[in-house]
């Protein structure tokens, strides 16, 4: 599983929780995207969430 090249978002586990309170693993993943972004090297294309994006935290490259 990739991480966001920003923030290091990287993927969460927790449980499913069902009706009856019986407790099994899963994972959140987060919203990352595949982007070509600006960076010391040139251009690049990297995985970046969607937050990071918002945000402003990146330079697209076009």
């Amino acid at each position: 599983m990739a991480e966001c090249y920003v923030c290091g978002k990287k993927r969460m586990v927790g449980n499913r929780v069902s009706h009856s309170n019986k407790k099994t693993k899963r994972v959140f993943k987060p919203n990352l995207q595949r982007v070509r972004v600006l960076t010391d090297k040139g251009a690049r294309r990297v995985y970046v969430c969607t937050r990071c994006i918002r945000s402003g935290h990146i330079q697209k490259a076009i």
